[in-house]
């Protein structure tokens, strides 16, 4: 590894992960999820909604409200403000934008939030309206929405590197264990490996325990520097590096790689950890199989050998490569755009010892990544950070 170019993160810390615990379905709107985290914030933090003088929201489902509209919704008066449309990667995104505004005082205290409702028909709607693009592309076939887009993917990463579905399977069914720990995940039931081969087809080769199930809830966290962390009493993560690629390989026939491989270098490098280094790994995983290909492009086995490293690892809390500990969007549930942030929140409980009954025994160091913005032959956004526990 080489050292790093990039400013390092020196006094920024992560504090107050908040979750806003999932439900099916829900007739209240995203802003009120999102209200929610807000509150949630502030009183595990200790501090006054005054005291927030930074936002950054995600949603899918607010309608044209951006986060100025929240501003005045929920009393916030702040000298920064950022609304991140990115999907799976808003999280970290919103990490990255964040760490600097308070870096360079531009802020104090940056509330990153996202959420999202579901209506009966919120999600057909979300998917209809999501990428002109892709509308372009596959309508024309008959096909929409992201499991025909993903089942293509699916089919040439397995097809190219010789996955079978049991590959893939095996880190469904190890994130079931751990949700089975998480008492606000939403699949509450154990999952086999036969169970998970025998399961309806949906788009092949994706099966029904490879969709992530749309749902509502909301996430959030805390940014800011280290002394205004002391000052409040607030025991934070301390952030090391983050990486953010878009558009990644676009040479590419049909995407194998993620723009994690683009950048993967620089992640460690600034972080000045290896990957064997660390203790937890929250990758997102809207499918297994673009969780297997994070596995190659983040350094933890060779571009094909992902399926190998599933076969070799014991992904569970108690496993040797705990990963997904939360139970993952896949067993959790996919609130929206709070997805982004279900892994980086659960990661941020890990190192700072809080993650209660999914806690991983001595995390200090932890991964959380991000993907999203489906077209129609790839992800187009894809994002890392890097974070560690209180120094002693």
């Amino acid at each position: 590894m080489t050292n790093s170019k990039r400013t390092p993160y020196d006094g920024v810390v992560i504090a107050a992960p908040v979750t806003i615990p999932y439900v099916r379905y829900s007739i209240e709107s995203a802003q009120w999820w999102i209200g929610r985290a807000l509150s949630a914030l502030v009183a595990q933090a200790g501090i006054k909604a005054s005291d927030i003088d930074g936002l950054c929201v995600s949603s899918f489902t607010m309608g044209t409200d951006s986060g100025i509209g929240l501003t005045q919704h929920f009393g916030l008066c702040v000298r920064w403000l950022d609304t991140i449309p990115l999907g799976g990667a808003s999280a970290i995104a919103a990490l990255r934008k964040a760490a600097r505004a308070v870096q360079a005082h531009d802020a104090d205290i940056v509330a990153c939030v996202a959420g999202d409702t579901n209506h009966v028909d919120s999600f057909r709607l979300t998917l209809e309206n999501f990428s002109r693009f892709n509308q372009d592309a596959v309508y024309p076939y008959g096909a929409g929405g992201a499991n025909a887009s993903f089942a293509l993917i699916a089919r040439n990463y397995m097809r190219t590197f010789g996955v079978t579905r049991e590959d893939v399977g095996r880190i469904a069914v190890a994130q079931r264990a751990n949700a089975l720990r998480n008492p606000h995940a939403l699949m509450k039931t154990p999952l086999t490996i036969e169970q998970y081969l025998a399961a309806r087809p949906i788009s092949d080769p994706i099966h029904l325990f490879d969709c992530v199930m749309p749902c509502a809830g909301a996430e959030a966290f805390l940014v800011m520097r280290d002394e205004t962390a002391a000052s409040l009493g607030l025991r934070a993560a301390r952030l090391l590096s983050t990486i953010e690629r878009h558009n990644a390989f676009a040479d590419d026939p049909m995407q194998v790689r993620g723009g994690w491989a683009m950048d993967v270098g620089e992640l460690y490098a600034m972080a000045g950890v290896k990957p064997d280094d660390l203790d937890i790994v929250q990758t997102y995983d809207d499918y297994p199989v673009i969780t297997m290909m994070q596995f190659e492009d983040l350094g933890f086995c060779n571009k094909g050998e992902g399926a190998e490293f599933v076969r070799q690892h014991d992904l569970t809390i108690d496993g040797d490569f705990p990963h997904n500990t939360s139970g993952g969007q896949l067993s959790v549930g996919q609130a929206g755009a709070a997805g982004a942030y279900l892994g980086l929140v659960e990661g941020l409980r890990q190192v700072l010892g809080t993650a209660g009954p999914t806690q991983v025994k001595n995390a200090k160091l932890g991964l959380a990544s991000g993907f999203g913005m489906i077209n129609y032959d790839r992800g187009l956004a894809s994002g890392a950070a890097i974070f560690a526990g209180p120094s002693r």
